[in-house]
């Protein structure tokens, strides 16, 4: 007997059709194009500042970010996306790319290459946030990272790069937010202080800060809550607790942000949300210049201590920077990049009959190795419905291929604007279409 195949369970919506997972969406046509355009200009900006390309994988051992971005924060808490594999594994999707480059870096013995190494890297990452007007749980990001050097040039370096991105992206007026949370050596005494402040105003903190108090202390000067904004404007100052050396590590940065005539504001409630970060912390926020608020398009800064968490044998300086890129993506100020890939079409290619149809993938292979960008309809069969789809393309030129034509080795030439055309050989066709303006 013959058994009965298993029906594909299917995830629907409640009007009954196929859905992507909520907070997932699938980038088409022309948004995709956006996406792309964006990518190869930070790319190339990126390249120029001195960073390399890399790619990590999208799943990792979950360790690796339960024990670099750390408890305490949401990413851990309550947002990250974890599977166990047949073989036991437990394995999470990326929530962001700092600790797998951090991974990569010591798996592959980059210390032992002139310091520091320069990345950068480009995709999506994966949150289970609730899903806001351009904020999803699958979203891109753009990261340029420095490892190896705890210089506080590389600091400046990093921000410049990202700030230069984002203004060649279009937007109308950039400004840094900026704090330092000290180091291993001096924060300490200023949790000390910041607990002790909290605990004043326990009864008024919300249930969430109550418990971040106990776990991650800093995490309350990221809060939301209406009741703990108020709270954090009289805490203490995070810079007045600084040991000479970190003192000395963020006037350079500031110094060197002043040279470049960056602007940036010294915000004290600073820390950003994920553990691994320690001394120069922060955020790129752009004014849209509209009266509407202005928006953190970018943020990051120093995770000196993340090596050491991920295994390394000793300390790895890193300063880096990650930049939302489903967000600029939706800017109206965005100025759309367009991509390398992305040519203007010369030429719209049509085929007519069944002899030419068969012999069709030959000319446009000839078309592609000249490098001409070409458009087609290879499924159609009407002469009257191709030479509509070619007047609007735009294209100046069509080339119209039909039984004669494949018989002879020829093919016709039109030119669009004034209707001459000519019979032009196949093995002369990619230098006459060459030589057309």
């Amino acid at each position: 007997m013959t058994a009965k195949p298993k029906t594909i369970a299917k995830k629907v919506t409640k009007g009954g059709e196929i859905s992507a997972p909520k907070g997932m969406r699938d980038i088409i046509g022309d948004e995709y194009y956006l996406f792309q355009g964006f990518f190869e200009k930070a790319q190339e900006i990126a390249m120029y500042y001195g960073f390399k390309p890399i790619e990590t994988p999208m799943l990792e051992h979950e360790n690796i970010f339960t024990s670099g971005i750390g408890e305490g924060t949401d990413v851990i808490d309550k947002e990250m996306y974890t599977l166990r594999t047949k073989g036991g594994d437990h394995l999470a999707l990326r929530p962001e790319h700092t600790a797998s480059l951090m991974r990569s870096y010591i798996e592959h013995g980059m210390n032992n290459q002139p310091q520091p190494v320069m990345f950068y890297q480009y995709g999506p990452s994966f949150r289970h946030d609730n899903p806001q007007k351009g904020r999803y749980r699958e979203f891109y990001q753009f990261d340029i990272d420095s490892l190896g050097s705890e210089k506080s040039i590389l600091d400046a370096l990093v921000i410049k790069t990202m700030i230069t991105i984002i203004n060649e992206a279009g937007a109308p007026a950039t400004s840094i937010d900026i704090n330092s949370i000290g180091c291993k050596e001096c924060r300490p005494g200023y949790i000390r202080e910041l607990v002790s402040y909290y605990k004043k105003h326990m009864n008024d903190l919300p249930a969430l800060d109550r418990e971040r108090l106990k776990t991650n202390p800093l995490r309350i000067l990221d809060s939301k809550e209406e009741k703990t904004i108020e709270i954090n404007a009289g805490a203490p100052d995070c810079v007045s607790f600084l040991c000479p050396a970190c003192k000395r590590h963020f006037k350079e940065v500031l110094e060197y942000l002043e040279e470049m005539q960056v602007p940036y504001t010294i915000n004290k409630n600073l820390v950003r949300g994920l553990s691994y970060y320690c001394r120069t912390v922060f955020e790129v926020i752009v004014d849209n210049g509209d009266g509407s608020p202005a928006l953190t398009i970018a943020g990051g800064g120093r995770y000196d201590y993340l090596g050491k968490q991920l295994g390394s044998k000793k300390d790895v300086p890193g300063i880096g920077a990650a930049l939302g890129v489903d967000r600029i993506i939706s800017m109206p100020w965005y100025n759309k990049h367009t991509p390398r890939i992305m040519k203007k079409p010369k030429v719209y290619f049509i085929q007519l009959g069944i002899e030419a149809k068969l012999k069709s993938l030959n000319i446009i292979e000839i078309l592609r190795k000249a490098h001409i960008p070409m458009m087609q309809a290879l499924s159609k069969d009407s002469l009257g419905a191709q030479l509509g789809m070619a007047e609007k393309s735009g294209a100046p030129y069509t080339i119209i291929f039909g039984q004669k034509e494949a018989i002879d080795q020829t093919v016709i030439v039109r030119n669009m604007e004034n209707r001459s055309q000519e019979n032009v050989k196949q093995t002369k066709l990619a230098e006459y279409m060459k030589n057309l303006k």
